[in-house]
């Protein structure tokens, strides 16, 4: 009889852990408000829509829900808030996340697959096309 107790306290310890996981800290202050100035909320979203979240790996932080793109979308504002430049801003944030926070990476060495792949495809496709083609007319 101890070993089913033993069994129901595991799984009661399994079913709460889920709730434990969640943040008690509030987001931000700028995470989901909008700063007063039109002019800088639009500079602050127009960021927000070039960077990657680095949680969700295909929404912006600005479409996200993850507590790490609410932080960034805060960071964003604050800095916008203080009159930083949204190119310095970027720059701050690509030299500590990396280039992956960025939809448009630069080209080095190690990107240069994601801007070429797309035109090598394009000449396969064209290629296999043409060669399908000329095999029906013959």
């Amino acid at each position: 009889m101890p070993r089913a107790g033993g069994e129901f306290l595991a799984a009661l310890l399994l079913c709460i852990a889920p709730a434990a996981a969640q943040p008690v800290t509030p987001p931000a202050h700028y995470a989901n408000v909008q700063l007063a100035d039109p002019a800088k909320e639009a500079s602050a979203r127009a960021l927000m829509e070039t960077l990657r979240c680095l949680v969700c790996q295909g929404q912006s932080i600005a479409d996200s829900d993850a507590d790490m793109a609410a932080d960034m979308r805060a960071l964003v504002r604050q800095r916008i808030e203080r009159g930083e430049k949204p190119a310095s801003i970027r720059d701050w944030l690509v030299s500590r996340y990396g280039d992956y926070v960025t939809y448009d990476p630069p080209l080095s060495g190690l990107t240069w697959p994601l801007w070429f792949a797309p035109i090598l495809l394009l000449a396969i496709g064209a290629w296999i096309a043409r060669s399908s083609f000329r095999r029906k007319v013959r």
